[in-house]
């Protein structure tokens, strides 16, 4: 187990709050924002990359009802007039349209791009590096059948890849950052201060306001995630989990990136607390199914969930009950939020309590197959692994904190639709590619690397190319589904649906697993979690809190 280097020790410092010269002085920034978006002196293009640039900033929260109102009025004249809006713009202004209405759940058709290709059917040698980037941008959120998207990323991916140590250092390292994950695939909260950084040294970009804006709203985020992770530390400390779960994982401030990326706004904080504690239940459960319980214990564990009833476990190590116990409290944090909101907890804990149950089934079946020395096809691991992913029971607790807690989407996600199942394979599927080798050095279920190879005779790399074309084929489900959704199931819900699968992204992009291997973590909490942005309108404080960074 990873030793710890920084140990977390919350210290309330009361002078250390937001104060009011801040909260002034945000609210004069905000102002002036909004009078940027509604100012009639912009054209469509300003107003578009003004969007652009708050959403890459994180703070479009702020202004959700302003870029609304935006893009459904652009919205509506471009459905009225098509040929006037598109004959007469750039490559940038057509892509950087079509991904902001996507992002916004409207749909536009790919065909628009017809206009940059040649009469060969291939895209124009495109010399203007703004143009190839948006256009690349765009092409993330294809769907399927969409091969103009399909070519257009190929071609933008090659050409920018090659020019990136042609360009100035500020604008090839953002292309780099982009073409390593795109904007589409991050969540923008943990690209935002990477962003500033660009956007301070962007000539073009004016906007005052809106840089030390988003420098303070970062500043002020940031305080409360702190005292979020501060308060699950805490719990986790007093809980005495390193003693009386000892194989379990120690990681408090990574586990807290799942709450954190389904929604990063303020209001949510409550939400994220428990989710956390909830996200830390389920890694001791995964741990208890895969370093420490012999296939007899788990079964009774598996029906001591199933029932909810601790006395299935009377006879097993104490561990086992402690984590029982652990999952108990979570469900009743849950109990008492919902009592507390709308004095009827049972609909949730119904659903609640069916998804965690579907998750440890999941996890009975690996350990089955790990102990029979079953290799499961690729197809049995992919239906099995959308339950190990734990997706669905993330997506069902969130919905337990929206004003949109009802049957009849607590009964769309139990029934795994398409969108869920795909950022749950994204998840698994990415998951195995960054951990497969190390885990199988020690005995180990099959990953989805040996059950690809087993089913299609492959070899090890002619599974991660298929696997890699599944994940790409499940975000194109992911991306066709929300189109299709938009105006079905809530926003909020849908938005945490795909960021589950940004955050996997993110977690085991380059094959790095960075739950595991936490230390490859350590910088990007340091900059997302304990160190703020300097803004010269205010002293820099000292943090009252510091957190686990594990080596």
């Amino acid at each position: 187990m990873a030793s710890p280097l920084i140990y977390a020790i919350p210290r309330p410092v009361p002078h250390q709050g937001i104060n009011e010269t801040m909260k002034q002085e945000v609210q004069m920034h905000k102002k002036k924002v909004k009078m940027y978006l509604s100012s009639n002196d912009n054209n469509i293009l300003q107003k578009l990359c003004l969007i652009d640039s708050i959403q890459h900033l994180s703070i479009s929260y702020h202004f959700e009802h302003e870029i609304d109102e935006i893009l459904a009025q652009t919205h509506n004249d471009f459905t009225n007039n098509n040929d006037l809006v598109t004959k007469e713009c750039d490559l940038h202004f057509i892509a950087l349209l079509f991904r902001l209405f996507r992002q916004k759940g409207y749909y536009i058709s790919s065909d628009i791009f017809n206009k940059f290709k040649n009469r060969r059917g291939e895209f124009d040698e495109i010399t203007l590096v703004q143009g190839m980037w948006s256009l690349y941008e765009a092409a993330q959120l294809r769907v399927n059948g969409e091969d103009i998207l399909e070519e257009a990323h190929e071609f933008t991916y090659n050409r920018l890849k090659s020019i990136t140590n042609q360009l100035s250092p500020s604008l090839g390292d953002q292309i780099n950052q982009s073409l390593g994950q795109p904007f589409h695939k991050t969540i923008p909260r943990m690209k935002a201060r990477s962003y500033i950084s660009f956007y301070e040294k962007d000539p073009s970009c004016d906007k005052v306001d809106l840089l030390n804006f988003a420098k303070l709203d970062f500043n002020m985020v940031q305080k409360l995630y702190k005292k979020e992770i501060g308060s699950n530390t805490k719990w986790w400390r007093e809980s005495d989990f390193a003693t009386k779960v000892p194989y379990a994982r120690d990681r408090i401030v990574e586990v807290f990136f799942w709450p954190f990326a389904m929604n990063s706004e303020p209001k949510y904080s409550t939400a994220r607390q428990i989710i956390t504690k909830l996200v830390l239940c389920i890694s001791l459960v995964d741990d208890t199914y895969d370093v420490y319980g012999t296939v007899e214990e788990l079964e009774l564990f598996t029906r001591a969930i199933q029932r909810w009833d601790i006395r299935c476990i009377e006879s097993l190590p104490e561990c086992l009950k402690v984590v029982f116990n652990a999952i108990v409290e979570c469900l009743m944090d849950i109990d008492v939020f919902m009592n507390d909101v709308n004095g009827d907890s049972s609909l949730v804990l119904q659903h609640v309590k069916q998804a965690f149950s579907n998750v440890v089934q999941g996890y009975m079946v690996e350990a089955k197959w790990c102990h029979e020395g079953y290799i499961p096809t690729y197809d049995e691991y992919k239906i099995n692994g959308v339950l190990t992913s734990a997706n669905p029971l993330s997506t069902t607790v969130f919905t337990a904190f929206g004003e949109f807690a009802t049957k009849e989407i607590f009964g769309w996600i139990s029934d795994i639709p398409l969108i869920l199942k795909a950022t749950s394979l994204v998840g698994r599927l990415l998951n195995d590619l960054a951990s497969h080798k190390f885990e199988q050095q020690r005995e180990h279920v099959a990953s989805a690397v040996e059950s690809c190879m087993k089913q299609y005779d492959f070899s090890e790399e002619e599974a991660y190319k298929f696997i890699k074309k599944d994940i790409n084929d499940s975000w194109k489900d992911m991306n066709e589904e929300y189109l299709k959704l938009t105006e079905k199931i809530p926003k909020p819900i849908l938005d945490c649906i795909v960021n589950l699968a940004r955050i996997c992204e993110f977690l085991y992009a380059n094959f790095e697993d960075k739950y595991t291997n936490c230390e490859l973590l350590n910088d990007h909490i340091m900059a997302l979690l304990l160190d703020p942005i300097i803004v010269l309108q205010f002293p820099q404080e000292i943090n009252g809190l510091t957190f686990v960074l594990n080596k």
